[in-house]
């Protein structure tokens, strides 16, 4: 027997959590449906922390962030658990960086308060740092991070307590799409409902490709580090910023590395924002690199001296799912209104994701979103 929902959602990562949870909200009978195990190691949403932060070098991040923020803060209180920690941001690299000039301008426009540091103040306050005399440093006390595991599983309790179904180890096997409605097959089981909601990471491109659209998403294989240093509390979140450098003397070309203090003595994390393209998750080795670890290491020994050598706790693998401008998805299906797609989230969706479920929701519902969505239309890749 088909069993029948106001609406189904597809991937229960950051944003599939987050939509059910503003679905079931709404009142709809929410049906989330996830292939993995919840909060599975295999997609781009496991793990103690992503970054928040306002600080982007595009208005229209800054002004989504905005709204982003609130929508964090009533999520927690709602749940009775914190899931945003707030440990201040810092970017830094040369001077004339256009990101850094570009995010200086997107800031001052929606008037977000900022400290610009001289290298001497910055390594005062942050003494686990060395900075090159000419870098221009970027202070915005409101940085910090989501408890990213402890988010996605926070929204689905939600959704659960709204009257959301949640099925896991449950993958979808076949879409079929009708003119009002929608109807999902897995293994044995069929569902239908009136809205689609499809947040599938990096199996989003081949599940819409049976609904007659071929978006160009392109999965990476990104890998994380986590390092215990001797003098862990200077690295952990109660003295440690969110921070990201744009440096160019180790490398031949402008380069953008993160990284975020220990939490539950997670480890100091360090990445790079990219990786290995790949043709489908399915190609993913899981396995990590050490020469990952090791070009790293070049840069800390540089500028964050004090974990350039500590042991390394663990190298985990996890996916980013890029679009050609790593501007998101949020958007309608081009043919069938009821099937609204999040997607491309090009390794920095995670900080708007409950703002992205709401949006989702927005648009399945009421036709559009409040929030800024014009940067993220699917016909900028449709001929």
């Amino acid at each position: 027997m088909t069993e029948t929902f106001d609406a189904i959602v597809i991937g229960a990562g950051a944003m599939g959590s987050a939509a059910s949870y503003y679905m079931s909200k709404r009142g709809q009978k929410a049906l989330l449906l996830e292939q993995f195990e919840l909060d599975h190691r295999n997609g781009s949403s496991y793990g103690h922390s992503r970054i928040i932060r306002y600080c982007y070098d595009r208005s229209e991040y800054v002004e989504l962030a905005k709204d982003n923020y609130p929508l964090w803060f009533a999520a927690q209180e709602e749940l009775g658990e914190t899931l945003y920690i707030k440990t201040g941001g810092f970017d830094f690299g040369p001077a004339d960086d256009d990101r850094l000039t570009d995010t200086l301008a997107a800031i001052n426009a929606h008037n977000i308060e900022y400290e610009l540091l001289s290298v001497e103040e910055a390594q005062y306050r942050f003494p686990q740092f060395r900075l090159n005399a000419d870098f221009q440093v970027l202070y915005q006390a409101d940085g910090g991070f989501i408890k990213a595991s402890k988010a996605v599983l926070g929204h689905i309790t939600l959704a659960k307590r709204r009257g959301a179904t949640v099925k896991d180890r449950t993958a979808v096997e076949r879409i079929r799409i009708k003119p009002d409605s929608v109807e999902v097959d897995t293994d044995g089981e069929t569902y239908s409902a009136g809205t689609l909601i499809v947040t599938a990471g990096s199996w989003t491109k081949s599940l819409l490709a049976q609904t007659g659209i071929d978006l160009p998403l392109v999965p990476l294989r990104c890998q994380l580090n986590f390092l215990m240093p001797d003098d862990m509390a200077a690295y952990d979140a109660a003295n440690c910023p969110v921070w990201r450098a744009h440096v160019r003397e180790l490398f031949s070309s402008p380069i953008y590395i993160y990284g975020l203090p220990s939490i539950d003595n997670s480890g100091f994390k360090i990445a790079w924002h990219g990786g290995q393209p790949l043709s489908h998750p399915s190609e993913t080795d899981y396995s990590p690199d050490d020469d990952n670890v090791q070009s790293l290491r070049e840069f800390m020994r540089a500028h964050i001296p004090g974990v350039a050598d500590a042991a390394l706790r663990e190298s985990r693998i996890c996916l980013y799912t890029n679009t050609p401008d790593e501007h998101f998805i949020i958007d309608r299906h081009p043919e069938h209104s009821h099937v609204v797609i999040g997607a491309g989230f090009s390794g920095h969706g995670f900080k708007f994701s409950t703002i992205i479920g709401k949006m989702l929701t927005d648009i399945a519902l009421d036709g559009g979103t409040p929030h800024q969505d014009r940067l993220f239309k699917i016909s900028r890749f449709l001929n």
